[in-house]
This record gives structure tokens, C-alpha cells and sequence, in this order.
């Protein structure tokens, strides 16, 4: 039987429910506790729940759950709790999704690591870009595929059974005992994940990860839909919106941005199409240099989502390892790209570079001109041989603006994927979208790329190329705007406070055209031990957040963001985007990033006010 109250509940949430939940894709710092997301704020919505209250003003300050959105956000999570009260579950026990094969993959991959067999039965068909060869050859997942007529047909199994079903209505389970994992496919709105029993609860965090780190939640629009339906047990509408017109908008966008003439790949995420990158290259080292070992090379101390996920792949495969690429600070990213491609040439292996320019969060940009002889240098295996060129993965999150990559560009003669987080500069806070480029040299990797793409399903959605259509026109110029703003504000940091040290690029490279909104301010400190000193300056870290975001609500905010429309972000990448960074590697200090859009003379005031009170 329904549970009609829950259905009569949410669609009174529905109606009141705070704008911010469908349209806000970052999370606030000061609201945000990680470890509790999900169950902070679920805990507080079912108070609400047992009190029949609905009020926009209660929904409003309820905590940030999850992490918008790849891990999930308040629309998936009330989704996931609904359909998990009718299921009599813990609402942990439904996972929701964007994609249709992640979740798939996600159970895949535990159990590879495990080293436990998996059946996947399915009803119909699997979804279009499930491949199964490449997913054994590439991903190296075990499987073995069984066509069912319905989940009851699904006989007991020695490992882990899932099942796979096209449904058009949203929560109308039936869930066979001899299932492990159900899995529901909604076309164009994603997919949902039931985890059947206790049993199977380990898997939980793994697939939540997977989430996390190799794809998105259900978006917020697509959440919406569903909850609708969910909520009048309708049938759901299966027609996918038409994409064509703002997908060859923004196609044309980013080339022109980019100064590029290959077609673009757009996905859900930043890290959808770094994953993306990741296993199209695998994918490349795999058919062009077979039983070579592939190295991944990485800053240690950039993004903790870039880090985490390189890792997460080198765990599943043999012949696949991370190596360490210092590039801040005391170290040079030129001088440590040449040593780590000595000695990958020395063993003959198959080098990836992925760096940060400018670097995160330091902001520094290595000498180009000595970049581009390093990457192009050729070098020799042990036997003689033409070591293989190296394929440089350049994440341009900090200046999209900055050309790389056209055929007079720094990089030209170098093979060079560019990538960026489509919620930054992109989109204005937008959208999550991430998007991919390739100089020329780099052509003939965009079709594994575009594969691997396809076939986790992470394309972006019909939503994220509208509003990156719309947003695209303006970047170049908000990035101005921004910088303009962050300059100043920098110079007067400098005046106000010249004990401290601030990291930010300079005059010279502006000119060339690095002009990033972002900078790091490490904090003058104090105390007769390194521990003491430390201790001091974590706590002036939070006292001129909390200062700025307690003076300025309505601009300044505890937030990782970056390349917003308006106001102005602080965080501690220590305990933010550094959050998986090995402890040694991390940065804790202040970092901030400003938009074309806020009150500069307040900021200055409010900063003058924090030096005056520790004076």
C-alpha cells in the first residue's frame, strides 16, 4: 500500500520549498559538516516531518546535505527518503544517480577490490552505452549478464546479483530476495539504486563515493521532476528534451574560447569529464602501447577530488600508478616534470600528466616557454628506444580564458587536453557542467575520450548546456571584471597588512594574460614552538572567515567556490577542496575568491577590522 502521507507531505515541500534547492550548485562551509551531511540534514527533515511542517522559513535553514550536487543535494536526498519510506528502509539504502551505468559500476568495482563475483540480470535491455567488453578490458570489472523477465525470475547467486530494469514510474519496487542491488533506469532523469538488506550495507560508502568522485547525483531540475512524480504516483514523461541547438552553442562557445577547432566534450561534472579523460587514456595506452606500464602524474597537493580520483583508478588496475609531481612552493613544476619523465622513461612506461595552471592553491605559473621544452624534450628507454611522449592534462578551473592550445598557442606542439569545472567561471555557480578541449596534436584522443564519456553515461544534461549557452557569452568578461576586483583587493591586503604573505600572480603574468580571481593569504602567526605558531594561525584562518561572512552576509560566504556571479568565497583548502590530500600535503591556509560583483569598500573595511583586532 502507498504511503500516501509521505506523497501528501512532499508535495507540500514542493510548494514551499527554498529557490537555493534547485539552484544552488555549491555548498556553504558554515552549514556543512561532512561527516553528518546527509543525515544532518535528513534527521532535521523528518523532525519537520513528524510536525507536518512545510513553511519555506523551516526548509530554508535546514543543514547543506551532501555536497552539491555530485554527491547529492537537498531534492535527491528528500527523493531517496521518500522512496525509502515506502520501502520501510534506512533512506542510506537508496542511492541516486544522473547516470545509468555508474551505479553499475560503483557495485563493479567493490567488487573487483573484493575479489567477489558479480551476476547482472536485466529486464529488457541494458542501457545503450553499457558496454560489456570494454568494461571487462579496460575497467577490468568480472561480470556475467542474465536476461530476466522480471525481478522475481532473479534465481540465488554465488557473489553479488543485481538488477537492471527501464521503469516509468518513480518508487514502485519489488524487490526479490535473491537481489542484492536493484537498479531502476528513468531515461533522461537518471537512475536510482536500491541496496536490499544489511547484508549488502558495506557497499553504502563505496557507491556513495563513486558517486562523489566519478559522477553526480540525480541533478536538482531532473530530482524535481521526479519527486513530482513520485509524489502524484504518475507515470513519468521518457521523451528527452532536444539538446541539439544549445549543444552546437556551446560547441561553438568553448572553440572560440578556447581557440580551438576540435569539438568539445561537455559532461555532468568536472570531475565526470576528468574521469572521462582518465579512462579514454587507459583506454589509448591499452590499444597504442599494450602491457606498458601507464603513469598518472599528479600534484600531491592539488585538488583533493583530481587526486582521490586518480587514485581510485591506479587501485583497480595493475599497470596503472600515480606518481607524485611537486609543483608549489620550494618546488619548480618544470624542473619536476623533466626528473618524473627521466625516470618514466627509464622504465619505459606510458606518461599522463595532470596539473593545475595556475596551481591550487598557491596560484603560480611555471615558465612556459621551459614547460613546453620539457613536455616536448625527447628522451630514451633503457634499450635505446624514443621514450613515449607525454600527454599533458591541464586543468584550467583558475583561467579558462587563457590560450593554450590553438595552433600558434604555447602548447601547440605538445599533446595537451585542457579541461574546467563548468561550475566556476562557465557557469557562473550555475551548473556543475565540466567541459574538455584538444590542440590538435591531441586530436586523436578525443574519440576514446568521448567513449568513456558515453559510456558512463556523464554527458551533460539538457539543463546544464542551456544555462552553459547562456552563461558562455560573458566569461571572458566577468573573468576581467573579477580580476579587476581581486587585484585591488590584493594590493590594499599588501598595505593593511604587509606581514603577511599572499599568493597571487603577478603584474607581468596578467599582462600575458593570467588574470585568476582567486588568491592565498598565509597569515602572520605567533608562539615560541612550530606547534603553537601552527595552532595560532588555524585559529586567525577562522577568525577572519567567520568575521567576513558574520560582517558581509549577504556577499561574503564560507564556500569552495570559484568564478561566481556575485559576492565573494573564502575557504581553508586543508579542510575543503583539499579534503582527501594527504595531511603532510595540505594547505591551511586562507584562500578567497572574488567575483565581478560585490561591495569591495566593504570587504576593505571589515579586513581593516580584523587587522585592528590582532594588532
Amino acid at each position: 500500500m502507498q504511503d500516501t502521507k509521505t506523497r501528501d507531505y512532499i508535495k507540500e515541500v514542493l510548494k514551499n520549498m527554498p529557490e537555493d534547492w534547485v539552484n544552488l550548485t555549491t555548498h556553504r562551509l558554515d552549514i556543512y559538516n561532512e561527516k553528518l551531511a546527509k543525515v544532518q540534514f535528513l534527521e532535521q527533515f523528518e523532525t519537520l516531518y513528524i510536525n507536518e511542517t512545510t513553511e519555506t522559513s523551516a526548509l530554508k535553514v535546514l543543514p547543506t546535505a551532501y555536497d552539491y550536487i555530485r554527491l547529492g543535494h537537498p531534492l535527491s536526498s528528500v527523493l531517496e527518503w521518500g522512496i525509502a519510506k515506502e520501502q520501510s528502509l534506512d533512506a542510506e539504502f537508496v542511492i541516486s544517480f544522473q547516470s545509468k551505468t555508474v551505479p553499475i559500476l560503483s557495485i563493479l568495482r567493490t567488487n573487483l577490490l573484493e575479489g567477489k563475483n558479480t551476476q547482472i540480470n536485466y529486464k529488457g535491455t541494458l542501457p545503450a552505452d553499457f558496454n560489456a567488453d570494454i568494461i571487462k578490458s579496460v575497467y577490468g570489472y568480472t561480470f556475467e549478464l542474465n536476461k530476466v523477465e522480471n525481478a522475481s525470475a532473479v534465481a540465488p547467486f554465488d557473489g553479488t546479483s543485481i538488477y537492471v530494469s527501464e521503469d516509468d514510474t518513480i518508487g514502485d519496487f519489488n524487490i526479490n530476495a535473491s537481489v542484492d542491488f536493484h537498479i531502476s533506469l528513468y531515461g533522461h532523469l537518471g537512475s536510482i539504486l536500491i541496496v536490499n538488506g544489511e547484508k549488502n550495507a558495506s557497499y553504502i560508502s563505496d557507491i556513495q563515493h563513486v558517486r562523489r568522485r566519478e559522477t553526480v547525483s540525480m541533478t536538482p531540475s531532473n530530482a524535481l521532476v521526479a519527486l513530482k512524480a513520485f509524489a502524484n504516483a504518475s507515470t513519468l514523461n521518457s521523451t528527452a528534451p532536444d539538446v541539439t541547438a544549445h549543444k552546437d552553442n556551446v560547441s561553438t562557445l568553448l572553440k572560440d574560447i578556447t581557440n580551438t577547432s576540435i569539438t568539445p566534450l561537455v559532461a555532468s561534472s568536472g570531475l565526470s569529464i576528468q574521469y572521462a579523460i582518465m579512462m579514454g587514456l587507459v583506454n589509448e595506452a591499452q590499444d597504442k602501447h599494450p602491457n606498458k606500464p601507464i603513469k598518472f602524474i599528479v600534484p600531491p597537493n592539488c585538488y583533493g577530488g583530481t587526486n582521490d580520483q586518480a587514485r581510485r583508478v591506479a587501485a583497480c588496475l595493475d599497470n596503472v600508478e600515480v606518481v607524485d609531481l611537486p609543483v608549489d612552493g620550494e618546488n619548480d613544476m618544470v624542473s619536476s616534470i623533466d626528473k618524473v619523465l627521466t625516470t618514466i622513461a627509464s622504465q619505459d612506461a606510458v606518461p599522463y600528466i595532470i596539473a593545475e595552471i595556475p596551481t591550487n592553491p598557491r596560484v603560480e605559473v611555471p615558465d612556459l616557454q621551459n614547460l613546453k621544452a620539457v613536455l616536448s624534450k625527447q628522451r630514451q628507454t633503457p634499450n635505446g628506444d624514443t621514450a613515449i611522449d607525454p600527454v599533458f592534462i591541464l586543468d584550467q578551473t583558475f583561467c579558462p580564458n587563457v590560450h593554450f592550445l590553438g595552433e600558434e598557442d604555447i602548447l601547440a606542439t605538445v599533446r595537451t587536453i585542457s579541461y574546467a569545472s563548468g561550475s566556476k567561471f562557465p557557469s557562473g555557480g550555475k551548473c556543475t557542467a565540466g567541459y574538455c578541449v584538444a590542440n590538435n596534436k591531441a586530436k586523436a584522443l578525443m574519440p576514446n575520450i568521448a567513449l568513456h564519456l558515453s559510456l558512463c553515461d556523464n554527458e551533460a544534461t539538457a539543463q546544464q548546456y542551456e544555462i552553459l549557452a547562456a552563461q558562455l557569452p560573458s566569461m571572458l568578461q566577468r573573468i576581467k571584471d573579477a580580476y579587476v576586483n581581486t587585484r585591488e583587493f590584493v594590493t590594499f591586503i599588501k598595505e593593511t597588512l604587509p606581514e603577511a604573505k599572499l599568493n597571487f600572480v603577478s603584474e607581468d603574468l596578467a599582462n600575458e594574460g593570467f588574470t585568476p580571481s582567486v588568491f592565498s593569504l598565509d597569515l602572520p602567526t605567533k608562539g615560541s614552538t612550530e606547534e603553537e605558531r601552527e595552532a595560532y594561525k588555524r585559529e586567525l584562518n577562522l577568525k577572519l572567515i567567520n568575521l567576513m561572512i558574520t560582517e558581509i552576509p549577504n556577499e561574503s560566504k564560507f564556500c569552495v567556490s570559484y568564478g561566481q556571479l556575485k559576492g565573494c568565497y573564502w575557504t581553508i583548502p586543508a579542510t575543503s577542496t583539499q579534503g582527501t590530500t594527504k595531511e603532510g600535503d595540505k594547505d591551511y591556509i586562507v584562500r578567497a575568491s572574488l567575483s565581478p560583483n560585490l561591495d569591495l569598500e566593504k570587504h576593505k573595511e571589515v579586513f581593516t577590522k580584523f587587522v585592528n583586532s590582532i594588532a
